[in-house]
Order: structure tokens, then C-alpha cells, then sequence
């Protein structure tokens, strides 16, 4: 399976829910493109549910980061939610667990958004 993302508004929060596997090849930058839209439409935060991602290649770490710096210049936020635990070793491994905001469900990153207003 390629890499597929689908959205949904959880208030005025945006769930984006990846699918499928991250990589050179099947995510390239579907990702941060989204993001730049989102954010030139005024969107500031987001929940990114990684549940189903099967796969993160070293790419789809660096598109990651990449999505993770387009939202912050937007003065907006991206959170981590149901990592499975196939890319949380690879997101540890990276050290970028340190980096990102990461909640086990995504009503545990969407109740950090509604502590944080």
C-alpha cells in the first residue's frame, strides 16, 4: 500500500490520518504539502494519527520534521497521536520522540490542544 492521508475536524482541531507507508517512494511529500495549504487557509492546529502508518523510512522522518517546521512558522502546532509501536521505535531510534508531542489516542492530543486555550 502507498501512503494515503484523509481529514477530519475534531473542533478546531484538525485530525490529518496517515495510512500506509512513509517512505522516499509512497509518502514523498503529501505531508508537507497538505500542511502548506492548511496552514495559508488559516489552520493552526493539528492531530496527526499515525495508527495505521505500516512503515517510516529515514524520508518519511525527514518529511515529518519538514510538515512539523511548515505548521510551527504558521505559529501552529502538530501533535502525535496513536504511534503504533513499529514507527515508535523508529521515531525513538531517531531521537525524534524528543521532538514531537506524542499522546497514545488521539482524545489524549485533542485535550492537550483544549488545556493549552
Amino acid at each position: 500500500m502507498g501512503f494515503a492521508i484523509q481529514t477530519r475536524a475534531a473542533g478546531p482541531v484538525l485530525v490529518v490520518e496517515a495510512v500506509g507507508r512513509f517512505t522516499v517512494v509512497d509518502g514523498h511529500t503529501k505531508l508537507r504539502d497538505l500542511m502548506h495549504v492548511l496552514t495559508n487557509s488559516g489552520t493552526k492546529k493539528f492531530v496527526l494519527h499515525m495508527e495505521r502508518v505500516e512503515f517510516m523510512d529515514s524520508s518519511g522522518i525527514g518529511e515529518l520534521l519538514r510538515s512539523h517546521f511548515v505548521v510551527r512558522q504558521a505559529a501552529g502546532e502538530l501533535k502525535l497521536a496513536c504511534v503504533n509501536a513499529k514507527v515508535m521505535d523508529v521515531l525513538r531510534i531517531s531521537h525524534m520522540n524528543t521532538v514531537f508531542e506524542i499522546h497514545p489516542t488521539e482524545g489524549d492530543a485533542l485535550q492537550a490542544f483544549e488545556r493549552k486555550s
